[in-house]
């Protein structure tokens, strides 16, 4: 396939905003799939900072880490990504280059653990004050589950009143796909 799937897609926009040295956010670990990818971006001289309300992902993405021999490179909170701007430090508001979320639920887990709109939107708007100008946020909306649409719909209304003199906003999904499949928000801070 010539197009490429949401998460991959999400990561091009990542690899172009994140260098080395930078720092960057995965607003929601899980895995820590992202958190990897992220902190290979930064290289030694920067810092991903990794957020999730359950320890079991903070553990999963722990292992990952130290597997890929990271573990330096982040630092990992167990706490919700609405905490992002008191985890972060103020030295560093203003030099996030990018962010990660991917909403839904902890795959392999408890599936009415799932993010709430309340705080992803919170931590959008911190995470937002935090990017420098040309920083990227990218949002995988996972909705197929019981709270998904809600979260969704409350999601899209939010962004598309960004400002746009502020905020460039991009929504990218396949639209003939069944089981209500991903896609992605990209907001980029102008």
């Amino acid at each position: 396939m010539n197009m490429l799937p949401v998460l991959s897609f999400a990561h091009l926009l990542l690899e172009k905003a994140v260098k080395s040295g930078g720092f960057a956010i995965d607003a929601t670990a899980g895995n820590g799939h992202d958190t990897v990818f992220l902190a290979k971006r930064v290289g030694e001289g920067g810092k991903v900072f990794a957020f999730d309300i359950q320890p079991e992902a903070v553990r999963r993405t722990k292992e990952r880490l130290e597997k890929e021999g990271l573990v330096t490179r982040a630092e990992l909170f167990c706490t919700g990504h609405e905490h992002a701007s008191e985890c972060i430090p103020a030295a560093l508001h203003g030099k996030i280059s990018g962010a990660v979320f991917n909403l839904g639920y902890l795959p392999d887990s408890d599936k009415t653990v799932i993010t709430r709109p309340e705080s992803t939107i919170a931590a959008l708007e911190q995470i937002f004050s935090m990017l420098e100008t040309g920083g990227i946020i990218a949002v995988v909306v996972y909705h197929g589950h019981e709270g998904g649409a809600y979260e969704r719909d409350r999601l899209l209304d939010y962004v598309k009143q960004l400002d746009q003199k502020k905020a460039h906003v991009l929504r990218y999904e396949f639209l003939n796909q069944a089981n209500h499949p991903p896609f992605l928000i990209a907001i980029e801070k102008r």
